[in-house]
């Protein structure tokens, strides 16, 4: 989870400091208290400038100063990222945007830990001990294909209605006392077009590791479309990836990164060393090798990412992609 902690005061900064060191983040502070961090004099303006470019947004100030700061760039959950409030002393930590599909009640969970604060979730299926779909479907990789559907099912489990399964997968430590047979709405997990109950919450896997590789300076306009197409010339939707992978060489590839943020995918990069011991059989390239270190980037990144391959090596002007699909396990006890 790529995060932004903004700070206001001398004191904040303190805390940004101390979350830094155990969590991947970027340090935003007033120009006032500037300590080597980005500096900023308008939030208003900075947020505007960075609220789609994170995964998450930490305030370390009061809640209606980054209230008023995020609102105007409010647009959905299952887009926006998450938001959480710290205050000034370090007392509480709160997530209050995206909780369960942004991921803000975990990352809150774990900020406290770091800095020692209370965190404070007050989301009603968290806050109550029970069964969250947004929060499941999160922790097992999973695609919410209706969201009004699952707060349907989120409802009905707050009531102390029973709500349905069905799965395609092997699923373990499922919740018994949630789950019943005849019921109004339930869930399907599985990549098929199913209805089993009147309201179906319908989660697909995201288990498909998609391997690339570009020459340098390729267009991201252009990697885009052709992943796309790709995807679509295999009858797979893009929001099945869990993941792109490729090699190390390419952290700071503009069309790579970029294809990533827009379509919140996680970036995985890998070592040569690493893409080498990827099993299985690869179509393999002097030249690449010679370049990169390994014979065959996007099969290999792919494979490293899980499973096994199902789109071999393909390539259009300078790119490269592959796809594998990894065996899906659902487990009901596994949190972000």
């Amino acid at each position: 989870m790529k995060a932004a902690i903004i700070s206001i005061t001398e004191n904040g900064g303190k805390l940004s400091r101390k979350i830094a060191d155990s969590i991947e983040c970027e340090r935003y502070m007033f120009y006032k208290h500037a300590d080597g961090a980005e500096v900023f004099s308008d939030l208003k303006k900075l947020v505007g400038d960075i609220f789609s470019k994170y995964d998450a947004l930490v305030f370390i100030c009061a809640c209606g100063i980054a209230v008023r700061a995020a609102a105007p760039h409010i647009v959905s959950k299952m887009t926006d990222p998450a938001v959480i409030v710290i205050d000034d002393s370090g007392r509480f930590a709160v997530p209050i945007l995206s909780g369960h599909v942004g991921g803000a009640n975990a990352l809150a969970k774990k900020i406290a830990q770091i800095i020692g604060a209370v965190p404070v979730i007050t989301t009603a299926t968290d806050s109550g001990g029970k069964f969250s779909p947004d929060s499941f479907a999160m922790a097992n990789s999973l695609h919410i294909s209706d969201v009004s559907a699952a707060k349907e099912i989120a409802a009905a489990v707050l009531d102390g209605e029973k709500i349905g399964l069905v799965c395609d997968h092997t699923a373990i430590n499922i919740p018994e006392q949630y789950f019943g047979k005849n019921t109004r709405v339930g869930i399907y997990i599985g990549r098929e077009d199913k209805k089993p109950f009147d309201i179906t919450l319908r989660l697909i896997p995201k288990n498909i590791s998609v391997g690339i590789g570009c020459k340098r300076g390729t267009d991201p306009k252009r990697l885009s479309e052709f992943i796309r197409d790709t995807m679509a010339q295999n009858n797979l939707p893009l929001y099945r990836i869990g993941g792109v992978h490729t090699i190390d060489l390419k952290k700071d590839e503009p069309a790579v990164i970029e294809f990533c943020r827009k379509n919140k995918i996680p970036l995985i990069f890998h070592s040569a060393r690493e893409l080498n011991a990827a099993p299985g059989e690869f179509i393999g390239s002097e030249f690449v090798k010679k370049i990169t270190g390994t014979d065959n980037v996007c099969e290999r990144a792919a494979v490293c990412g899980g499973g096994r391959i199902i789109i071999k090596k393909t390539a259009r002007g300078g790119m490269t992609f592959a796809a594998a699909e990894e065996d899906v396990l659902i487990d009901f006890a596994r949190e972000l």
